[in-house]
């Protein structure tokens, strides 16, 4: 069974620090380009960053740009997203996505990913 499982999600005051982790299982991550997303309430889903098969392009929210960071790990099978400088409104489910194609770019579009994570909560409030 192919699955994304996404953790270290949590309560944290503004202008903390989390790091997001998403692990696959039943497929490598090696030849996937891999996404994060998040949902707030009553808010439709939207991208926050990507990054290519080769890890080589990443892109970011304009909204998160110069505060979060996507990785990758093949080795591990295990994409990160770490989040520094939190504020209010990043408060929200956060995904992880993939798509397995090896591609030297990546895209935050919902329908350009078609595994996804169960989503892990994060919550910026004092």
């Amino acid at each position: 069974q192919l699955q994304l499982v996404e953790s270290g999600g949590g309560l944290v005051q503004p202008g903390g620090s989390l790091r997001l982790s998403c692990a696959a299982s039943g497929f490598t991550l090696d030849y996937s380009v891999i996404g994060w997303f998040r949902q707030a309430p009553g808010k439709e889903r939207e991208g926050v960053s990507c990054i290519s098969s080769s890890g080589g392009v990443t892109n970011y929210a304009d909204s998160v740009k110069g505060r979060f960071t996507i990785s990758r790990d093949n080795a591990k099978d295990t994409a990160y997203l770490q989040m520094n400088d939190l504020k209010p409104e990043d408060t929200a489910v956060y995904y992880c996505a993939a798509r397995r194609l090896y591609v030297t770019y990546c895209g935050t579009k919902l329908n350009e990913y078609n595994y996804w994570g169960q989503g892990t909560q994060v919550t910026v409030s004092s």
